[in-house]
């Protein structure tokens, strides 16, 4: 469970994160690619900060994501300049893709299909694990 002091970190550092990953994507002039934070946790101690990224196109996440891995200091200098009259000390940034939106993708095209469990209930038996 995160504390009030946890969440309010989290939401700030998502809050820059997002203004310096869009002002980066918009600078070095890449068309077609949308960077967002999708959610930011950060440990008890405040030392380090978990940020899951939703990019689009799904197909550029990968080597989005390991630029951003690759200049992960520079990113946490730049937040530090924008929060360092809120925060003493800028966790150390791990990055994560986010795949909620491809597991909500998959169960909605599921239901979508032929082999719809809800309508066809022996189907369950054949989808459950032993």
């Amino acid at each position: 469970m995160e504390t009030n002091r946890q969440k309010k970190i989290g939401g700030v550092i998502q809050k820059d994160l997002v203004d310096i990953l869009q002002g980066e994507v918009r600078k070095n002039g890449v068309s077609n690619l949308v960077i967002s934070v999708s959610k930011v946790s950060v440990t008890t101690d405040l030392s380090v900060a978990t940020v899951h990224l939703s990019i689009f196109p799904q197909e550029k996440a990968a080597e989005t994501l390991a630029g951003i891995k690759s200049n992960t200091k520079l990113i946490k200098h730049d937040l530090s300049q924008r929060v360092r009259l809120q925060l003493r000390k800028v966790p150390n940034l791990t990055f994560f893709i986010d795949d909620s939106l491809d597991y909500i993708q998959k169960i909605d095209d599921a239901l979508a299909s032929k082999e719809n469990p809800i309508e066809n209930r022996d189907l369950l038996e054949k989808r459950r694990k032993t």
